[in-house]
């Protein structure tokens, strides 16, 4: 089982030295499967698909700020000698992710922003439920109803509704304090990494609204939204996504080329 920085990863291609390096990160609550094989074995890079602190296959504890991520994020590419990297997120990852383009440019080669937004407020009774384990698989359940299109199959929604039951509590509770004090919004402008932005069209949790408002704001970016998603659209759509990755990468290889070269 690889580790770095005391956290669990799964590892694709690592020992590929012809490949860009890409990290995945996972939304609140989740894992490094919440990105299915689709995303994980993305053909011709070096993939790290981590589970924070406290989540998955990583023991320890969650954070409470994005900030505090951030720091988990910088401790685990140093653990890897990854100068930079490709930094795809999603929902809190997405968060962590922008975060990092702005406090730590020199580290991130390009950007992918899925179910994301500039702010991340959660809903008061999720906060609430999640705060207790008496309600907390309430918090559960209504997340797991928010967080999927209308074509999602029932089997999909309930192995995502076990999966994050199996976190713990108090982990959930302070992945949701740190979406709820989010807010870079008077910051967009500063992002001059190229970045891909991804929404479903039915997501609940962060509208597309919240993706066209970063579309607009960030100057290098390609905003796609794929029809008949939700939330969790990585899970949903997984090819879709995988395809339109695939292409922005292929748009801006020779800047990530460069990048790479020089040492960025």
């Amino acid at each position: 089982m690889p580790t770095a920085a005391g956290l669990y990863y799964f590892s694709h291609q690592a020992d590929d030295p012809s490949s860009l390096p890409l990290i995945l990160i996972h939304g609140a609550g989740g894992s490094h499967l919440h990105w299915p094989p689709d995303l994980r074995r993305l053909d011709g890079f070096q993939i790290a698909s981590l589970d924070l602190p406290g989540h998955g296959k990583s023991e320890g504890i969650g954070r409470q700020t994005i900030t505090e991520y951030v720091q988990v994020m910088e401790e685990f590419m140093d653990a890897l000698t990854l100068p930079a990297a490709i930094i795809v997120g999603h929902s809190m990852g997405s968060a962590i992710a922008l975060q990092m383009a702005l406090d730590l440019p020199e580290r991130v080669l390009a950007l992918v922003l899925v179910g994301s937004g500039s702010r991340l407020r959660v809903a008061p009774s999720i906060l609430e439920n999640s705060a207790s384990e008496a309600t907390f698989p309430l918090a559960v359940k209504t997340i797991n109803d928010w967080a999927f299109g209308p074509d999602t199959p029932e089997r999909l929604k309930e192995l995502a509704a076990k999966r994050m039951g199996e976190t713990r509590p108090s982990v959930l509770y302070g992945d949701f304090i740190a979406c709820n004090e989010f807010d870079v919004d008077e910051r967009l402008a500063e992002i001059k990494t190229p970045t891909l932005i991804i929404c479903g069209s039915e997501d609940k949790l962060t509208p597309p609204k919240y993706s066209k408002l970063l579309h607009e704001h960030i100057l290098h970016s390609d905003l796609v939204n794929i029809e008949r998603a939700g939330h969790m659209v990585m899970l949903e759509k997984s090819r879709t996504v995988a395809d339109a990755m695939m292409e922005f990468f292929s748009n801006i290889n020779t800047d990530l080329s460069l990048k790479t070269k020089n040492g960025i």
